[in-house]
């Protein structure tokens, strides 16, 4: 990739919409997979009164709109102001107390487990079929498009062409108790190609700090997966 498609693809603008400031992609089409569009606000006369606690609007009881799902509440239903990332504003903006919960769930994502994902990690790759691997660095890419794959080769895979994904952990959980991604094998699409093609990253045997890091880069991914499922939905 030339220096000059990947400033194309990571450049950012500053837009000001009904619902805050935003640092959204020059390009569109770069935008991050996980992201979600702005909702439409639901008209102010269609909402005489909250949609939450059904107070009737008034002169002292104001409304206000979630930025997040687009709904119509007042002020006691709706005067959190929680970060939204996804849909890439630069502050924290008003929702109502069933998205601030969604949103302040997917913080850690965007705090802790992206930076987990761009600093990469190591894993035993295996292409298709093939009975051979090959140790590479597995990392997402600045602008969150793309997995990126380095050893003896470079590969990159976009992640909106990821169709399913499947974790593997090491033995059977006692009562109560959490399993440890090992492994992954996703299929994708290839832009030009029929059909899917599979990859399987596997966590090295060797019980060090590398191992512990891949396999937090395994829960990270998945953590990755579910969000991009969540966002093809909306």
């Amino acid at each position: 990739m030339s220096s000059e498609v990947a400033a194309r693809r990571d450049a950012k603008k500053l837009v000001r919409s009904p619902s805050g400031l935003r640092m959204v992609p020059e390009h569109r089409a770069f935008g991050s997979p996980f992201g979600l569009e702005e909702p439409p606000w639901v008209p102010d006369k269609e909402c005489p009164r909250c949609m939450q606690c059904d107070a009737k609007f008034d002169f002292l009881t104001r409304k206000h709109h979630c930025r997040r799902c687009g709904k119509c509440f007042c002020d006691k239903c709706c005067g959190q102001k929680v970060a939204l990332p996804r849909m890439c504003f630069v502050d924290p903006v008003r929702q109502c107390a069933a998205c601030a919960l969604v949103s302040r769930k997917e913080a850690e994502f965007y705090d802790k487990q992206l930076r987990v994902l761009q600093n990469g990690a190591t894993f035993l790759v295996t292409f298709g079929n093939s009975e051979k691997s090959e140790t590479m660095v597995c990392r997402l890419s600045s602008n969150q498009r793309f997995l990126l794959l380095d050893g003896d080769g470079h590969h990159e895979i976009e992640i909106a062409h990821i169709s399913t994904v499947q974790t593997f952990a090491e033995g059977s959980p006692p009562a109560g108790g959490n399993t440890r991604a090992t492994g992954m094998s996703l299929q994708y699409s290839t832009p030009g190609s029929e059909g899917m093609t599979q990859l399987k990253l596997t966590a090295g045997e060797d019980a060090n700090a590398s191992r512990g890091q891949s396999m937090a880069w395994l829960a990270a991914m998945h953590k990755a997966t579910k969000l991009l499922y969540e966002s093809r939905d909306q």
